[in-house]
């Protein structure tokens, strides 16, 4: 995308052409992706179609690499970083009703 947060990496590439290979290689230690293969927990992920703060590329790559098999995603079509917003916190608690054995 092209809005902030992520603007402003485009904007310090601009200006800092010789740091591309350092600031790529930071940000790999930052993604939600990489990270997700450790995972050893049921969970629940959300995503908006039209968020442009977590883009749902995102969120479906960190989904799909999520360490745990118990695993489960809500998708909002029209909705941006908000997600569901309350219909998504009527799903979290379906979602740990089992797991609180309740």
């Amino acid at each position: 995308v092209d809005t902030y947060p992520y603007q402003e990496i485009a904007s310090f590439c601009n200006s800092q052409r010789d740091q591309l290979a350092t600031v790529f290689r930071t940000l790999s230690y930052f993604d939600g992706m990489n990270l997700a293969r450790r995972a050893r927990a049921s969970s629940l992920f959300s995503t908006g179609l039209m968020d442009t703060i977590c883009p749902p590329s995102t969120v479906f790559a960190a989904f799909n690499h999520w360490g745990d098999e118990r695993k489960d995603i809500r998708v909002y079509e029209f909705n941006g970083h908000e997600g569901g917003g309350g219909f998504q916190t009527q799903e979290k608690v379906k979602f740990l009703r089992p797991q609180w054995g309740s």
